[in-house]
């Protein structure tokens, strides 16, 4: 008689799985609660004691650390050696593994969870298990997943027994699982320990969706979503409407929302292929559309709005009329959502806005290695705030440049953004030079930039950019400072009575 061996954190589906081995013709072995499970089902099982001569010690956490159990699932069956050692050991071969892991994941979810709680959630015997029989697939079928157990049973019943590529499949996941389990782990423990950068990086996702295609048809691509990732994402967003999300979408939305987290009163972010093309923010929703709006209304054909309030009635009659791909918000009205979901492809997701935003690493692949930094999060309240030239900001003059520095942060590299208080006019992004993105951020604002502000990224290394605002107009700057050129830039602000802030922090984003 074949062997089967149940052990198993999550019940689902193992009571019919365990009939259905029964009734293929199986043994079945199992351990404390997955057998009382079983027994509770009318099923006979097989103690794991009973296989180990050994009873469960120290609150469960040595039970199938045994030869009894590893030798029965790594001997060999075309090893006549091996089945020696089978019989002079009297140790029996066991045939098929089904076992998933203690909710460890499920637990440092808790938030009032201890490390304690934590690491006693940390399951020893079950990967080894599974590890020992996925190295032995060739003759020991290894079950990780309920969502496969229909699958074995349905080749059991047809074929008596499960076939060689799908046994290695099941070792494939196995493999695959007992890693991400490991790497949570790994995860977990860095961070208790403080460790900044260890020797390594093992990182896990968990596959949400297959895209249609990457950044351009001929790419494949997949978006995989982070274990105990922030909710404020689009990896824990709620689509409700529209066309599956692809894979310029996630990314464009990803830039939306982080730009929208920034803002404290009601605001509307309009994004184009990773940069903002509008930004505005009002007394109400309705307001701030407009002005994102009106900020580029040739752009934002086509993009991805967020917003940072619930969808009314009025702002959706504003947004139905454009052309977008996406709108993201933390909720929508009934009347909202029925203008909205008129329009066949558009594509409406809500995220929770009040979700914690947690300390994530922004991780960047390159041929051959990976990339991890901080994300940048860094605002007014890690600036250190001088003014070096003659006149200071006005107080309407604050409110634009408080507002450009905020969108600066999220504009590719070199970025320039010309702003009034509650709404940018132009955006230059991701140049090669500094002057040549204020160049194209000062024609867009066109006429309205006579009496902006105008946010650097990063420094001047000279005064050419000083020089082009203050012909267009702008009387406020506001730019990290630090260059060796900085005096010739002052100079050039003072010549023309424009008021400089320097912030002391440079936002490039490549």
């Amino acid at each position: 008689m074949k062997r089967a061996l149940l052990s198993v954190s999550d019940k689902t589906g193992i009571v019919e799985f365990a009939k259905g081995l029964r009734e293929a013709g199986y043994e079945l072995v199992s351990t404390g609660g997955t057998k009382k499970t079983l027994a509770e089902n009318g099923i006979e099982a097989i103690g794991i004691e009973e296989i180990t001569k050994f009873p469960e010690i120290m609150d469960g956490r040595v039970k199938t650390l045994h030869p009894n159990v590893h030798g029965g699932l790594l001997a060999k069956r075309n090893d006549d050696a091996h089945l020696s050692q089978l019989a002079e050991h009297h140790i029996q071969p066991i045939d098929l593994v089904c076992v998933n892991l203690y909710p460890f994941q499920h637990t440092i979810s808790k938030p009032e969870v201890t490390p304690d709680e934590a690491i006693e959630n940390i399951d020893i015997g079950g990967p080894t298990m599974l590890r020992s029989a996925a190295k032995n697939h060739e003759f020991v079928t290894v079950i990780v997943d309920p969502s496969d157990y229909d699958i074995i049973l349905a080749q059991l019943s047809e074929n008596g027994e499960v076939s060689g590529q799908k046994k290695r499949q099941l070792a494939a996941k196995v493999f695959r699982h007992t890693a991400a389990y490991d790497a949570v782990i790994s995860e977990y423990m860095t961070q208790l320990a403080e460790e900044e950068n260890p020797e390594s990086v093992t990182l896990t996702y968990n596959l949400k969706q297959s895209l249609r295609y990457g950044e351009n048809p001929h790419q494949r691509a997949s978006f995989y979503q982070k274990p105990l990732g922030s909710v404020f994402s689009v990896a824990f967003a709620t689509q409700l409407h529209g066309k599956e999300l692809s894979y310029n979408n996630i990314n464009d939305a990803d830039a939306a929302l982080l730009i929208v987290r920034d803002f404290e009163q009601p605001a509307a972010v309009a994004v184009k292929h990773m940069n903002p093309c509008g930004v505005g923010v009002g007394e109400t929703l309705a307001e701030a559309f407009r002005k994102a709006y009106a900020a580029d209304s040739t752009s934002i054909f086509g993009g991805i709005i967020a917003l940072n309030r619930e969808v009314d009635l009025e702002t959706s009659m504003l947004l139905k009329d454009i052309f977008l791909e996406i709108i993201i918000a933390p909720s929508y009205t009934k009347d909202a959502l029925e203008v909205l979901t008129a329009k066949k492809n558009i594509r409406l997701l809500t995220v929770d806005f009040d979700g914690e935003l947690k300390k994530e690493n922004k991780t960047t692949s390159i041929q051959g290695g990976l990339l991890i930094q901080d994300l940048d999060t860094a605002g007014f309240d890690q600036a250190t705030l001088s003014i070096p030239t003659k006149r200071e900001p006005s107080e309407e003059e604050w409110a634009a440049l408080k507002l450009g520095w905020k969108v600066v942060k999220h504009v590719k590299s070199n970025a320039i953004v010309v702003s009034g208080e509650q709404m940018t006019y132009g955006i230059g992004a991701g140049q090669m030079n500094r002057v040549g993105a204020a160049n194209i951020a000062l024609a867009q604002a066109g006429g309205k930039a006579t009496g902006a502000a105008l946010a650097s990224d990063a420094f001047f290394p000279m005064d050419d950019t000083v020089e082009a605002a203050a012909k267009a107009g702008i009387t406020a700057i506001i730019q990290p400072g630090g260059s060796v050129r900085d005096e010739d830039s002052i100079k050039k602000a003072d010549e023309y009575g424009i008021a400089m802030v320097f912030t002391g922090v440079r936002h490039f984003k490549h």
